[in-house]
């Protein structure tokens, strides 16, 4: 559970494992905070996110991938649902670092736009339209994968 909230929040496989390495680092050594009232799953998903929004803070190269974007935005996403949980997972870390975290934190996590501004510092606004954007992008790669595959299938016959 805790790598797959790692994946999605990383941009490969090796970033997710240093994550969720850092996610046990923690788990052990808060592990007296845990109030044992609700799941331990709960709470070490709960860790897991922090600790890759953390992450995320403390490696922006640039403020540019949380510049607020006023684009309208297509809102086709059957393409989404239809994909295998793997093939998701590699397209959202396919997204730039901003747009995967807010379309982790708000599709994914349930977060409020509002509290995922005040979690990474940005606008109720930014956060909205970088969601929309991830949106966007994701329905691109899948569309551009969807040609890719009709392609190959043309030219196998």
């Amino acid at each position: 559970m805790m790598k797959g909230v790692c994946l999605r929040y990383s941009k490969n496989e090796a970033e997710a494992e240093d994550l969720l390495q850092d996610s046990f680092i923690k788990a052990f050594d808060k592990l007296e905070s845990f109030s044992h009232k609700g799941p331990l799953g709960a709470w070490l998903r709960k860790l897991t996110v922090n600790t890759a929004l953390a992450h995320f803070r403390t490696s922006k190269v640039s403020s540019q991938s949380l510049t607020l974007i006023t684009d309208e935005v297509d809102d086709r996403m059957d393409a989404i649902q239809k994909l295998e949980l793997d093939d998701l997972v590699s397209k959202i870390q396919q997204l730039p670092a901003g747009f995967r975290t807010v379309f982790n934190l708000y599709a994914i996590e349930g977060y409020t736009h509002k509290e995922i501004g005040e979690l990474l510092s940005i606008s109720d606004g930014t956060s909205k339209s970088q969601y929309s954007r991830a949106k966007k992008m994701l329905v691109k790669l899948i569309e551009d994968e969807k040609k890719m595959e009709l392609k190959s299938l043309k030219y196998a016959k």
